[in-house]
């Protein structure tokens, strides 16, 4: 069995004349981050492997999650940057073989696109949740029961939970 983990970067700026490569973390992203770093390795969630956007907004995101996972092993992919969902899978098809777990540091909408692709079941009101909005610093968690990152598919994939900033009382949603 493998593990997925999708976590959208934290709440970002956009201050004028930034490209949108280079937008910095907002305060509450800098907030967030790592308290929902914290909830992943408090339930034993933690990454083997880590692919990066190469945006400022999830490298900053990456550094402020690496405390909880310091022996993740992590590159910077710069096909995840803004990409759709079929490039995100590609990604995961890519991954070492020797991880485990896998987590991608990234955008939507790929990150909801490519979860709501994987996960053929899962608790409803995850699921739901899901399909309505995946906001920035929330994470989802899929389980593919497969042996080898290159056989995930469509619908292969349950949906372990969702879990947004809000849930873990870190303010509203974005």
């Amino acid at each position: 069995m493998r593990r997925l983990i999708l976590f959208r970067h934290a709440k970002s700026d956009w201050p004028d004349g930034v490209a949108d490569l280079d937008r910095p973390l907002a305060a509450r992203g800098e907030a967030a981050a790592p308290r929902m770093a914290a909830h992943l390795a408090g339930n034993g969630l933690v990454p083997d492997y880590v692919m990066v956007s190469p945006a400022r907004r999830t490298q900053e995101t990456w550094a402020l999650l690496r405390p909880s996972f310091p022996d993740a092993a992590v590159e910077t992919v710069p096909g995840i940057y803004e990409a759709p969902a079929r490039r995100l899978l590609d990604a995961v098809h890519g991954a070492p073989p020797g991880a485990a777990t896998l987590m991608l540091v990234g955008h939507n909408p790929g990150l909801q696109d490519i979860a709501r692709h994987l996960a053929g079941e899962g608790e409803r009101e995850a699921l739901r949740d899901l399909a309505r909005k995946f906001p920035t610093a929330a994470v989802a968690v899929i389980d593919l029961p497969v042996a080898a990152w290159g056989e995930a598919s469509a619908g292969t994939g349950r949906l372990d939970r969702f879990v947004t900033p809000k849930r873990l009382g870190l303010g509203e949603d974005d």
